[in-house]
């Protein structure tokens, strides 16, 4: 069974950076996608971050703030994000589609998540 592991959470002042990592325990065939969420009190869970085949996608309210990049062949991701926000303050979640063998299908893989407070 695959487990993530998420770390880099904190508190930070408006404007400030933090790096978030997550990082995979147990075996698994392939890695389709991985991604970072995040989920703030009374909202509902949104997708920040893409890393697929290579390429990235963001929402619109990160991009030029937030870089995601990993190794899907080590199931290891990282979002690194800058100027941050007041509205940026969530739970953010590791997330990773795969196949744990051959002949399993694709299924999303949740870390616990971590949380990033920011101060105005």
């Amino acid at each position: 069974q695959v487990q993530l592991v998420e770390s880099g959470g904190g508190f930070v002042e408006t404007g400030g950076s933090l790096r978030l990592s997550c990082a995979a325990s147990g075996s698994f065939f392939r890695v389709s996608s991985m991604s970072w969420f995040r989920q703030a009190p009374g909202k509902q869970r949104e997708l920040v971050a893409l890393l697929q085949d290579g390429s990235t996608n963001y929402i619109d309210s990160v991009k030029g703030r937030f870089t995601i990049a990993g190794d899907p062949a080590k199931l290891v991701l990282n979002l690194l994000m800058n100027s941050l926000r007041p509205e940026d303050t969530a739970i953010y979640y590791c997330s990773a589609t795969l196949k744990e063998r051959g002949t399993s299908p694709l299924k999303p893989y949740w870390g616990q998540g971590t949380q990033v407070t920011v101060s105005s």
